[in-house]
């Protein structure tokens, strides 16, 4: 595995992260579940993703990134403890939250880690922040912790159920934290505890950039970092998959919808770039992958 390389760029992990923004026992389940029915919060998945809290740009988004299904698949249940790594301008947040709010459970999300050389950054959370003060019932006691080159725990060591690396993965390579993001999760995790992975993948064959410049991702790379960590792999999702992404852009995964980009990074767009191809393909094809941290009385 490559080394890490300096956290270069901040600003442009920065962009591109907020452009896009283990199962309980039976009873331990069925409480928080009956504290929802009560509160008229949304004690399911399903009800979370229905809410009109949701802007309708995120909504319509819903047909790419197949939430419900997705976050079954991660084992998401009402009163657990979950992280959420960078969430942006919280398209999941938006759904976690709420539910976790309604049944009882704890979302810690692990926001940028801000610099005073780096306002954007710092703007970027303060806007989250007041996301999550707008709607106090709705979202509940969300705990904002950081992540970053130097941050400390996402959450108290061994007490989430569930983490979530959502599109970001490119991101810390390209600012070489993305083992430390690996490392970090693993701490937060309860023995048993899940990773859950959501990531644009690239085509296998070719060495893996280190940097993801192109914003693709092989899947044994994410694999192979995730077990150096300690990780052991449980399960792999066709959920999000897209066969018609030829990952041939000319400005990477971002030509492709939500962010349409047509013109290289910083300059200004190209009026007359012609998004219809890459409008046709719509969202990338992507990884959706579960990672277990073993429990303690497994080899």
């Amino acid at each position: 595995m490559a080394r890490p390389i300096p956290y270069l760029s901040r600003r442009f992990v920065l962009l591109g992260a907020v452009a896009l923004g283990a199962c309980s026992p039976r009873g331990a389940a069925e409480a928080p579940a009956k504290k929802a029915a009560a509160s008229g919060g949304p004690a399911t998945i399903e009800g979370a993703v229905a809410g009109d809290w949701r802007p309708p740009a995120d909504r319509a988004r819903d047909a790419w990134r197949h939430p419900v299904e997705s976050l079954k698949f991660w084992g998401l249940k009402p009163g657990h403890t979950v992280v959420e790594f960078w969430p942006g301008a919280g398209w999941y947040t938006d759904i976690v939250a709420p539910f976790l709010a309604a049944t009882g459970g704890k979302l810690y999300a692990a926001n940028l880690q801000t610099d005073p050389a780096d306002p954007v950054a710092a703007q970027a959370v303060d806007a989250y922040r007041r996301k999550l003060a707008d709607k106090p019932r709705l979202y509940g006691q969300v705990e904002i912790t950081a992540f970053g080159p130097t941050s400390g725990p996402v959450a108290p060591a061994g007490t989430a159920d569930l983490v979530l690396f959502l599109r970001n993965l490119h991101n810390w390579m390209a600012a070489g934290i993305a083992e430390k993001a690996f490392r970090d999760a693993f701490a937060a995790l309860k023995p048993g505890g899940v990773l859950g992975v959501e990531e644009h993948r690239a085509n296998i064959g070719a060495v893996q950039d280190v940097l993801a410049a192109d914003g693709y991702v092989q899947q044994p790379y994410v694999i192979k970092l995730a077990e150096e960590a300690g990780f052991q792999l449980a399960a792999a999702s066709e959920i999000n998959a897209n066969p018609k992404d030829t990952k041939d852009h000319p400005f990477g995964v971002w030509t492709l919808p939500p962010v349409r980009r047509s013109s290289p990074r910083g300059q200004p767009d190209d009026a007359s770039f012609d998004h219809a191809p890459y409008d046709a393909i719509g969202e990338s094809d992507r990884m959706t992958l579960r990672f277990v941290k073993p429990s303690a009385t497994q080899p």
